[in-house]
């Protein structure tokens, strides 16, 4: 088994009759996978920048598959609300940034795509264990948690105010994120 015929690349063959131990690509032949030039959506950004939104339509089940990727691969570190108490920090290890800071409330969703992908100080890469449409799954799933941390009664269609049971008694501006921890 060791020592198997085979071509190295660019020998010459006699077993073909041009010669040529490489073969011509067979006409309309694909690349492996699902190559796509969309750059945004593989790699998060556009013209070298971060792109400002996820590149993928939102909708409930973009949101609930987030949400089951979220609880397996970030909230052990993050926790399940995003605040960065997950298991390994009640555990001694260091813990990692909220979600909920201006800073990452601000970052474009290309940032955390990239952070994904990539990983970031002690976050290791999850490149291979999370698919491209699950990290903006997830991106668009982080954005639904820092808004329900950081909304306002005003944020809540007024017609279904009432059906929060404290709708009334909240007033305009407070925010409906605090003490709701138990998401």
């Amino acid at each position: 088994m060791q020592d198997q015929p085979r071509y190295d690349a660019d020998q010459a063959s006699a077993f073909f009759a041009d010669g040529r131990g490489n073969r011509p690509r067979v006409p309309g032949t694909v690349v492996h996978g699902s190559f796509s030039d969309n750059r945004a959506y593989h790699e998060g950004k556009e013209n070298g920048q971060p792109v400002a939104v996820p590149p993928v339509e939102l909708s409930a089940e973009v949101l609930a598959r987030g949400r089951e990727r979220y609880d397996i691969y970030c909230s052990p570190c993050h926790d399940r609300t995003g605040a960065g108490n997950g298991m390994i920090v009640q555990r001694g290890l260091r813990r990692p940034s909220s979600f909920h800071s201006q800073r990452l409330r601000e970052a474009p969703a290309g940032y955390f795509f990239d952070v994904i992908t990539n990983g970031f100080g002690i976050m290791l890469s999850y490149r291979a264990q999370v698919p491209v449409d699950d990290r903006w799954a997830i991106i668009s799933y982080i954005r639904a948690l820092q808004l329900s941390q950081n909304a306002t009664i005003g944020d809540v269609p007024e017609g279904q105010r009432a059906a929060l049971g404290q709708g009334a008694a909240l007033g305009q501006g407070a925010a409906l994120g605090q003490g709701a921890a138990g998401h």
